[in-house]
């Protein structure tokens, strides 16, 4: 008698590889949101940071309803109070650079609008000699008129802004009007794991390092490099301790594990007739071996509308818009050149780099040219990282472009030769080729923040062999 197909050992033992990618209508599904453990990953808590606040509100009223299944490892919560402050500031400094440009626009559109009438003036009285009516038309369109006109438009335009003001949360080490933070802390009680031994963080990050990121075993491998080995085992050091919370009880029998990391870390790319990548097989292996229990990864968009099938929570399609969206703006995972230009730089990192080197904040807002801007930070965001003046941030990206190459041929028609940086400040003048958006943010420069910056791009430069 044939034994039916998943009943025989081999198609048991390897079930998570042939099985079809997790699905919102699975059967099982539900039991993940009524009985199951619910662990919120580090960019899951920092993002309630990035809602509105009607948004933030449904979706702390739609966790409460899951709150006696959550519980916070020790690394989210340690990773989450580390990113706090620089996600508060980068989102302040956000709004505040927002109303700087609408400034700007205006003041803009005001001499747009004179200069299109000193244009109109020379037309008429070269083409037609018409002084008179290049006369009429300074008195209709006076500065004061171009003025006045603008001012109901840009008062409309600046009371819209302001309003962003009422979006901001305080920053400090307590939990003084941050509202985030007391919510969240009530929101686990004391659902919370203690610290792992020291001796227990420092095997795990040994495991991690020396054999599971080498061979490329989920969760974290590509963190590997990034930073010390420590800041580059953050994943792993939560897949650890979430097992071993997991397999301490046998009454612990779902876990449900929700992020917004859909790196190839955590998810295996799309192909062997998937059209989409999945969780790893791999994790849901490794969670029903060690603890006994079954794993299920899922999107924050999934999660919440789980909540709402399941738990009959109120979130509208406004906020699930807002989710969505929030999880759509991921960075890439490599920046180059020309995605520096198109992608905007997350506020949290432009914030971090610009503490980690030292630069007045003002600098950013003295560089015109939008695309050399936008460049610039990329850059600064990526020097910072490599060069080890800052720790890595969750997802944040390779910057694969340098602001210099050391080189004989000219790399492109718009470098300019080294000799045109200060005798003195750039230690390869007759030898390197200068990108024109990284000259346009050094004569925007104060002298301090030129020379912060020259030695930024010297010490990547000097980690380069010289190329022929």
């Amino acid at each position: 008698m044939t034994e039916p197909e998943g009943d025989l050992p081999m198609i048991r033992q390897f079930r998570d590889w042939i099985q079809k990618s997790p699905s919102e209508s699975d059967p099982e599904r539900s039991r993940f949101f009524t009985e199951g453990v619910i662990v919120l990953d580090t960019n899951i808590l920092l993002s309630l940071y990035e809602y509105t606040p009607a948004a933030r509100q449904q979706i702390l009223d739609a966790l409460r309803n899951v709150q006696s299944l959550l519980w916070l490892p020790h690394q989210v919560g340690l990773e989450f109070f580390q990113n706090r402050h620089r996600v508060i500031t980068g989102r302040k400094r956000a709004l505040e650079e927002s109303q700087r440009a609408l400034r700007n626009k205006i003041s803009e559109a005001k001499q747009a609008l004179k200069e299109a009438r000193s244009q109109t003036q020379k037309m008429l009285i070269r083409y037609a000699q018409d002084t008179e009516a290049s006369s009429r038309l300074e008195k209709q369109i006076s500065d004061k008129v171009i003025s006045d006109l603008l001012s109901d438009l840009s008062s409309t335009l600046e009371s819209q802004a302001s309003r962003l003001r009422e979006y901001d949360i305080s920053v400090s080490p307590s939990s003084d009007g941050d509202t985030v933070l007391t919510q969240v802390a009530a929101l686990f009680k004391d659902q919370i794991a203690s610290p792992p031994a020291p001796e227990v963080t420092r095997r795990r990050v040994e495991d991690a390092s020396l054999y599971r990121f080498p061979n490329l075993i989920p969760p974290g491998f590509k963190d590997a490099g990034k930073g010390t080995a420590l800041a580059s085992s953050g994943d792993f050091l939560l897949w650890e301790e979430t097992i071993s919370h997991m397999a301490d009880s046998e009454s612990r029998s779902h876990l449900l594990f929700v992020s917004n990391d859909t790196k190839e870390d955590w998810y295996q790319p799309s192909g062997e007739g998937r059209n989409e990548p999945r969780p790893w097989p791999y994790l849901k292996t490794e969670m029903r071996m060690r603890a006994g229990a079954e794993l299920r990864i899922e999107t924050p968009g999934a999660f919440y509308r789980g909540i709402n099938h399941f738990l009959h929570a109120e979130i509208t399609e406004t906020t699930y818009a807002e989710i969505d969206r929030a999880a759509a703006g991921a960075t890439p995972a490599s920046i180059t050149e020309a995605a520096a230009i198109r992608t905007p730089p997350p506020p949290d990192l432009v914030t971090a780099a610009l503490d980690a080197a030292g630069l007045e904040d003002a600098l950013v807002y003295t560089i015109t040219a939008t695309a050399h801007r936008s460049l610039f930070l990329w850059w600064l965001i990526g020097a910072t990282a490599q060069l080890e003046r800052r720790p890595l941030i969750d997802d944040e990206p390779d910057v694969l472009f340098m602001p210099a190459t050391r080189q004989t041929a000219q790399p492109d028609p718009n470098w300019l030769p080294g000799i045109r940086l200060h005798l003195g400040e750039w230690p390869y003048r007759s030898s390197s080729w200068i990108a024109p958006w990284f000259v346009d943010t050094l004569n925007a420069s104060s002298v301090r923040d030129r020379k912060i910056l020259q030695g930024l791009a010297a010490q990547q430069l000097a980690f380069r062999p010289r190329d022929v």
